[in-house]
């Protein structure tokens, strides 16, 4: 019961990381259709930049919750600005433009973002220091459960209930919702639809930026094409539940990240990607819209 415990844990773990990005990319695609593939490169560079922020802080000498502030913080900040300057470089200019132009720009950006950081830092991995404090909790269950696992919970799900406060009751959450139902209709009654989509950007980066953070404080360590990886299986969570769909993304995630943990743990860890493209294939070929997704018919 431990083991299965335990795995389970892991699984609300992985889950939580592909939920805080696999919104962005949901978040994007519900209101312009495109698939951000430059995304997991702006996971990446918020971890990177957590990681020099706090090393600095370290020879200072600051406390470590003041380092874990402001290492996530400047993440925040710095990954939020590159979400919004790419939304301006490569998607902007390509808002009318056939469907595969932006396609091709996105794939072009990431590949762009991952050698500008090779070239920046290094092609190998770079030790990341534990910004979360160690304290204890549960002591029975401190095994399955670790300090860092419960931070990387309780911040999933507090960041998740302020996007859908955002999302439901304030005014450009409302703008969202009209941009992501009908832009031609949103932009006649008065709504920057231009503002509205860098402001999307400018949150999913956010939010990708909290996962860097958090992911590599946990894991010990980074390099440039952590972003890649992750991007893919955020892609793929997003997928599941509903491309579109904002709870669609998050219960992705979950069923995602709880599939790859017990097939690492009952089957074996090769075998991790293979049960989750699988189980991917399998819903869609039964639900073609995702989990939480709708199906759409267009006239021809």
């Amino acid at each position: 019961m431990e083991y299965f415990l335990e795995l389970f844990m892991g699984g609300l773990i992985r889950g939580s990381i592909y939920a805080l990005i696999a919104l962005g990319y949901t978040m994007v695609y519900g209101i312009i259709e495109l698939i951000n593939f430059a995304h997991g490169e702006i996971y990446m560079i918020g971890a990177f930049t957590a990681l020099i922020v706090a090393s600095v802080l370290a020879v200072m000498g600051v406390h470590q919750l003041a380092i874990l502030a402001i290492a996530m913080l400047a993440a925040i900040v710095y990954s939020s600005a590159y979400g919004f300057t790419v939304e301006k470089i490569a998607y902007k200019p390509l808002r009318h433009a056939p469907r595969l132009s932006p396609l091709i720009s996105a794939i072009g950006m990431s590949i762009f973002l991952q050698n500008y950081v090779l070239l920046a830092q290094t092609s190998d991995f770079l030790p990341f220091p534990s910004l979360i404090p160690d304290f204890k909790f549960l002591e029975p269950y401190s095994s399955i459960l670790r300090p860092t696992e419960l931070v990387i919970l309780l911040t999933t799900g507090v960041v998740m209930l302020l996007l859908t406060l955002l999302i439901k009751f304030t005014k450009i959450g409302k703008a969202m919702r009209a941009t992501a139902q009908d832009r031609t209709m949103a932009l006649l009654v008065g709504v920057n639809v231009n503002q509205v989509i860098s402001i999307t950007f400018v949150i999913g980066s956010a939010l990708a930026a909290i996962g860097g953070v958090l992911i590599a404080s946990h894991i010990g360590q980074i390099n440039f094409f952590i972003g890649f990886i992750a991007g893919i299986k955020a892609f793929t969570a997003a997928v599941l539940g509903g491309i579109g769909s904002v709870p669609g993304a998050v219960l992705g995630s979950f069923v995602l990240g709880l599939t790859e943990s017990f097939a690492t743990g009952y089957v074996s860890s090769d075998y991790e990607d293979v049960f989750a493209f699988a189980l991917l294939v399998l819903i869609l070929i039964f639900r073609p819209g995702g989990l939480l997704g709708k199906s759409s018919t267009q006239k021809v």
